[in-house]
């Protein structure tokens, strides 16, 4: 009963108070997961220089593994929604299962990945051997065994759709709280050194994944886990892949952009320019953590009340999403203008690098003021089942628009170094322009359809 209550809260509660009631805890929540890697960097920084790097540079490796979990969480969780909006438990029942398969497919392959790829993946980068042994050995436990890691990330997204975003909140801070206690013990207590952060990670995420899924196959959800609706629905495969795709584009591609402002960066600025950026990526990581928690919690919102077919609430529901976000980007934006070196200042206290990365970051955010309009418009995108443009605009802005400027515009502006910077602020507004014009034809058909309906 208590669960139904939950539920029908999407339908009726007030947005604005629904989407505090959401949004708040998956902002928790991805804070917390972005803790696990920082976590082992600060312990195993105290081993060695080699053993840091080694984590940092497993990094995008991880990353891409936690994209792929996200990316098939959230193009089920508006599945989900939807179909919890028509009142139609058999098709929330035959999307929970596709979900479940489709979760521990991907979570085989990349265990397959990371065992085959792990010691390539660091000789591509590094001929440092204890670098390349060490990251091999924290890559090989990590990701081959992931399989927590995805069905923890599922079940949150199961959550989320009923509206229990607390519940996935305290499973993020109870694996946080775990590796933490867990890191020294593994590392130094019993000596495994990187092995250790490596098995602490994969533990605490197991820990984590138990305590989702044994609440999802219990009685005290209406939406359950059940072994006989495990299989694969084809008519809802290709929908979930499609709708995950633009998430999972918006969280993949940062290591292959990294990789190629690097690049440039060190051809025109050297050590220091690639330092900055480094500093500039950390700033961002956490800065849009609430951009993103935002944008996951409206998510169910729209997508439950679009599958209600109540138009009007679909519309608060945009609104209410795009006046937050606009308000937070121009916050942000205002205070790294004014105060960028105490952003900076953050990360290192090199007073050199401050001054440079001072400067590049007012650079890099200046149209940061805006992008609150691209997240509301491409969740919402996602959460109507708007799969096509959804994607369009994810790829429009990373790869259309920002690695193509980030060579170009180097050749065209008189400080090279800066120019690589601007790149960034040039492919935000062109991509908010386009997605605002996108968007605005786009959804005034799907409330029309949902209106005449």
């Amino acid at each position: 009963m208590e669960e139904n209550t939950r539920e029908n809260k999407m339908g009726t509660m007030p947005i604005g108070k629904l989407l505090a009631n959401m949004a708040g805890p998956v902002m928790i929540s991805m804070l917390f997961q972005a803790l696990y890697n920082i976590v082992d960097s600060v312990f195993v920084a105290r081993l060695s220089q080699d053993a840091m790097n080694a984590v940092s540079l497993a990094f995008p490796l991880q990353t891409l593994c936690i994209a792929f979990a996200v990316g098939t969480g959230v193009g089920m969780n508006a599945l989900l929604a939807r179909s919890l909006g028509e009142k139609n438990m058999q098709a929330v029942d035959r999307a929970a299962g596709t979900g479940l398969f489709l979760t521990l497919c991907t979570a085989a392959v990349f265990a397959v990945l990371g065992f085959s790829l792990a010691t390539p993946f660091f000789r591509f980068q590094t001929e440092n051997a204890q670098i390349i042994v060490y990251g091999s050995a924290y890559v090989k436990i990590c990701i081959g065994g992931s399989l927590g890691l995805f069905l923890q990330i599922y079940g949150e997204r199961l959550l989320q759709s009923t509206g229990r975003t607390d519940l996935s909140m305290i499973s993020q801070i109870a694996g946080a709280v775990c590796n933490i206690v867990l890191d020294p013990l593994f590392i130094f207590g019993l000596n495994m050194g990187v092995r250790g952060a490596a098995l602490a990670t994969v533990l605490s995420q197991g820990i984590s994944c138990v305590w989702v899924v044994s609440f999802l196959m219990g009685k005290k959800t209406s939406l359950r886990l059940k072994p006989q609706n495990m299989r694969i629905d084809m008519k809802l495969l290709a929908p979930c892949i499609a709708l995950g795709l633009s998430t999972f584009i918006m969280q993949s591609t940062e290591s292959i952009i990294s990789v190629c402002f690097n690049s440039s960066l060190l051809k025109y600025g050297g050590d220091i320019a690639v330092g900055a950026m480094t500093i500039l990526t950390s700033v961002m990581q956490f800065a849009m953590l609430p951009l993103q928690g935002l944008a996951q919690g409206a998510q169910p919102i729209s997508s439950y009340n679009f599958g209600a077919k109540n138009a009007e609430r679909v519309k608060q529901t945009f609104f209410a999403l795009l006046k937050t976000s606009l308000t937070y980007s121009v916050i942000l934006w205002a205070c790294i203008m004014l105060f960028p070196q105490a952003f900076a200042g953050i990360f290192t206290p090199d007073q050199e690098l401050l001054a440079f990365t001072a400067k590049a970051l007012r650079i890099y955010c200046g149209a940061l003021f805006i992008f609150g309009i691209q997240i509301a418009c491409q969740m919402t995108f996602v959460s109507i089942g708007n799969a096509p443009c959804s994607i369009i605009v994810a790829i429009l802005r990373k790869f259309v628009l920002l690695i193509p400027l980030i060579f170009i515009l180097p050749h065209i502006l008189p400080d090279q170094t800066m120019a690589v910077y601007t790149a960034e602020p040039v492919a935000d507004t062109l991509a908010v322009l386009f997605t605002a014009v996108m968007f605005g034809t786009q959804f005034k058909k799907a409330l029309k359809k949902l209106e005449n309906a």
